[in-house]
């Protein structure tokens, strides 16, 4: 049986379903999530051996259960103003790419229904975040 997550475990839980919720990670992944991560408290004060580890138990996670569980367990732990921010940090972290797939859309999906946030609040968090993605000086956009 799985130890309880802290509430650190499950917020870093959600960016690594948001990044490896489609099968893989890539080395920019990695990067962004490592980065988006470490900018905030408490990662940014964790040495690299204890992010490593970090990263390691939720990887093993991940990969024995699933990111629906690994979400599922993570939720619960974060207050509703975590909840937020988790929610807008993996769509970030979906959208960094410009390309969203099936999958992506599916997590991030479950990720809004299970966090029970105010009515249209999950809707007007996403909406935000595709607008800060969209590549708006495009010819054709």
């Amino acid at each position: 049986m799985e130890s309880p997550m802290s509430p650190e475990e499950a917020f870093a839980s959600i960016a690594l379903a948001a990044v490896a919720c489609d099968g893989s990670v890539t080395r920019e992944e990695a990067a962004l999530l490592r980065g988006t991560l470490e900018g905030r408290h408490p990662y940014g004060e964790r040495s690299e051996e204890s992010m490593g580890q970090l990263f390691e138990g939720l990887l093993d996670q991940l990969q024995t259960h699933g990111w629906e569980v690994l979400v599922s367990r993570a939720i619960p732990l974060l207050q509703p103003h975590q909840r937020e921010t988790a929610l807008a940090m993996a769509a970030h972290l979906i959208h960094a790419d410009r390309s969203v797939s099936s999958e992506e859309r599916r997590l991030l999906a479950e990720m809004a229904r299970q966090m029970a946030l105010p009515e249209g609040r999950a809707a007007q968090i996403q909406e935000a975040i595709e607008l800060l993605h969209r590549d708006c000086l495009r010819p054709g956009r």
